[in-house]
């Protein structure tokens, strides 16, 4: 196995990873978001539209990270080396 098949399997793992994590995190943000804002309220001490456009802005730059740092990579690497 050489060099570059590792880091192209690092990345597929890695981006398959966190794409699960993102899925978890958002199936738990929409399906608990009552629950689960209540405490955050708690912790925060934020309103309730605060925490849903924090919710938000978590998994939109989470996603934007995945894509950026593990998916594009992995894709660029992919077609680059035969």
């Amino acid at each position: 196995m050489t060099s570059w098949e590792i880091v192209l399997a690092a990345l597929g793992w890695c981006t398959l990873i966190n794409l699960g994590m993102l899925t978890f995190s958002t199936v738990i943000v929409v399906g608990c978001e009552k629950s689960v804002g209540r405490l955050h309220q708690k912790w925060f001490h934020l309103e309730s539209h605060e925490i849903r456009q924090e919710y938000f802005r978590y998994l939109a730059n989470y996603k934007l990270l995945v894509l950026v740092f593990n998916l594009v990579p992995y894709l660029a690497l992919r077609l680059a080396i035969p």
